[in-house]
């Protein structure tokens, strides 16, 4: 599986941005997919997850409310909406693709795509 993130940019606090991850090479049923991001100087952390199958999803706390993430059957490719961004969301984003049983452990993840750089002002 390759992965591509997309949908980066500058936004102003309180501004919503959308961030997209495509698929190629082996569509993404029956795992799950991730977000995960990476602040400077700070570690790789968990941001949502959705299962392809059902849609379950799961979200860390700082987004959980502002965050939605969703998926595109047809297109194999999955989403998250960022509102009410804030400059603590500033980071680059990537997407990560894993197993059944993957969910807010970036070590359950087998595929990462290369990141996208999200940068929000005060």
């Amino acid at each position: 599986v390759q992965l591509q993130a997309s949908g980066g940019g500058l936004v102003q606090a309180g501004g919503s941005l959308r961030l997209s991850c495509a698929a190629s090479g082996r569509a993404f049923s029956s795992s799950a997919v991730g977000w995960f991001r990476q602040a400077p100087g700070k570690e790789r952390e968990f941001v949502a997850r959705i299962m392809w199958s059902g849609s379950s999803t799961l979200y860390a706390d700082s987004v959980n409310g502002r965050f939605t993430i969703s998926r595109d059957s047809a297109k194999n490719a999955v989403y998250l909406q960022m509102n009410s961004l804030k400059p603590e969301d500033t980071a680059v984003y990537y997407c990560a693709a894993g197993g059944v049983y993957a969910a807010a452990y970036a070590g359950h993840y087998n595929y990462w795509g290369q990141g996208t750089l999200v940068t929000v002002s005060s």
